[in-house]
């Protein structure tokens, strides 16, 4: 008898640490300033929403949006908690993470304080959970470089 015939769960919480571990890698590489690991964590075909009016869609269009990162901030800290998963198949999942951001830029200009969400779409592709879909969600923010944001969009 094998393993996950014995725990027929087994599976699901495998899928749901890597999901959590692919959340955790975006936090790290965009606060290490790895623009090329960061694209590795989406499928081609991806679609990454930081505003209304900034994001991309692609890969090739995200790296492009991540051109300079190093010389735009000096650092940043990204903190995610509250990770909730909503399995629509064995193949993907939609995921809402609380986030908290905080960003010291090159530029003389004060540091960034962001409090939101991210909602994703992630796939299983070639056997490895990434992102589909990527949308900044937020609640507040204090001095952010991004100055029209998408709402929470609290009731």
């Amino acid at each position: 008898m094998s393993l996950t015939s014995q725990n027929p769960g087994l599976p699901r919480l495998i899928d749901s640490e890597a999901v959590r571990q692919l959340i955790f890698d975006y936090a790290y590489h965009l606060d290490m300033n790895h623009p090329k690991e960061l694209v590795e964590l989406f499928v081609d075909d991806c679609e990454v929403i930081y505003g209304p009016n900034f994001g991309a869609v692609g890969r090739e269009a995200y790296a492009k949006t991540l051109e300079g990162i190093g010389t735009y901030f000096v650092c940043t800290s990204h903190h995610v908690s509250n990770i909730v998963l909503d399995y629509k198949n064995n193949d993907e999942v939609h995921v809402r993470t609380v986030l908290y951001a905080w960003h010291r830029y090159t530029r003389e200009r004060p540091d960034s304080h962001v409090y939101g969400q991210y909602h994703d779409i992630v796939v299983r592709a070639d056997g490895q959970w990434k992102f589909k879909r990527r949308e900044l969600r937020v609640t507040g923010h204090k001095d952010f470089h991004v100055k029209e944001c998408v709402p929470i969009g609290r009731a």
